[in-house]
């Protein structure tokens, strides 16, 4: 009852303050838009990317802008939903949108890429990790990519020995998650331990996993990996306390966000591993000012989506004073030029230090959680 009541707030200071970010649209303001779902069960996505972005435009608004143009910043609820998504774009371009922060999650991103392409509008998603998220030339992520994702948890495991036997279960009907097992399960075969079970589940079967989950017990798996959503996560772990399933379980960053799911019970992902590029209990300076304005504005510690769209934000900043942009460019101008210095910036930001590729791929290093007392910890 606790959380509910801290994500409700959360929600509401997000719309607040969305509305209230910057004064109404004037000459020399840059004005970015973003999308992601802020209500249902993908929420607490959405909510890290607007919140994190957030911080970041005020951060930079009060520190005189962009070249001295302040950002307006507003964004739009698509609620984990593709045709939303595009409408949702096609309220925020009415809104003279001029650079999009989304959307949040892969399929969405794919469906409002068609139109960022055609309008040839500069598109950056925090978390979009689907490889088709960046098809498109004026596409580009902050977050890893699905392949990458599978490859680098696999590496993990193998590296520090983590298993002798993995069990996969995954959403066979999701780009998301088939995304990570495909490469995961191409990748262990030159990491030293076995894949003795995969399981598969879809959209229509994600509420019982009583069958996947028992035939991992039976192999007798150290290590079960979950390339999926925290939402379904939650339920594996909940039905396999009831069954009796002794095993480390390992994701991506589809489980982060589990700890805030609501009537969830922490014991029950004590040890839980997650690859992720950002840990909210990192000691270095940067992060614990963004984690500390982050808990003051929402109520709550700040994930990794949070941080994506904050280092998203800072990205096209970057961007901008490197090509030398002004707003009163063109749409179709201002994408160009951002996209040419993609190519050249660097940036330290809470999610290492990043580089991009023409492809629109960053370059940086993962890092592993665990789940310790109710909270994400840095893994040794």
């Amino acid at each position: 009852m606790m959380m509910k009541k801290m994500m409700s707030a959360a929600l509401a200071a997000a719309l607040a303050v969305g509305m209230l970010s910057v004064p109404a649209m004037a000459d020399g303001t840059f004005k970015i838009g973003a999308i992601g779902p802020l209500t249902g069960g993908a929420a607490n996505y959405g909510l890290g990317v607007v919140n994190g972005a957030q911080i970041a435009v005020d951060e930079i608004n009060e520190a005189g802008g962009i070249a001295g143009a302040q950002i307006e910043y507003k964004y739009e609820d698509d609620e984990l939903d593709s045709e939303k998504s595009v409408n949702a774009y096609n309220t925020l371009k009415d809104w003279d949108m001029q650079i999009l922060v989304g959307s949040t999650t892969s399929g969405c991103s794919i469906a409002v890429s068609e139109k960022t392409k055609a309008d040839n509008m500069f598109q950056l998603t925090p978390s979009g990790s689907a490889q088709d998220c960046t098809k498109y030339d004026n596409v580009f992520r902050v977050c890893f990519s699905d392949p990458n994702q599978g490859k680098a948890s696999a590496v993990y495991i193998g590296d520090h020995q983590l298993a002798e036997k993995v069990g996969i279960i995954y959403d066979s009907s999701g780009v998301y998650s088939s995304g990570i097992e495909m490469t995961f399960e191409a990748e262990a075969a030159n990491q030293g331990f076995e894949i003795a079970v995969k399981e598969a589940f879809t959209a229509d079967s994600n509420t019982d996993f009583s069958s996947q989950l028992q035939k991992c017990k039976d192999a007798g798996v150290d290590l079960i990996f979950l390339p999926i959503y925290y939402t379904q996560a939650g339920t594996i772990l909940t039905q396999a306390a009831m069954m009796g399933v002794e095993a480390t379980f390992f994701g991506c960053d589809g489980l982060d966000g589990m700890l805030d799911m609501d009537n969830f019970n922490k014991e029950l992902a004590e040890g839980v591993m997650l690859l992720t590029p950002f840990v909210a209990d990192a000691e270095d300076e940067k992060t614990q000012s963004f984690v500390g304005k982050y808990q003051e504005a929402y109520g709550v510690t700040p994930n990794q989506f949070a941080a994506d769209s904050y280092d998203a934000i800072y990205t096209i900043k970057a961007a901008i004073e490197d090509a030398g942009a002004t707003p009163d460019m063109s749409v179709s101008d201002l994408c160009e030029a951002i996209k040419a210095s993609m190519l050249k910036i660097e940036m330290e930001g809470l999610t290492g230090t990043i580089t991009w590729t023409a492809d629109g791929e960053p370059t940086k290093d993962p890092k592993a959680m665990v789940i310790r007392d109710g909270v994400y910890t840095a893994a040794e």
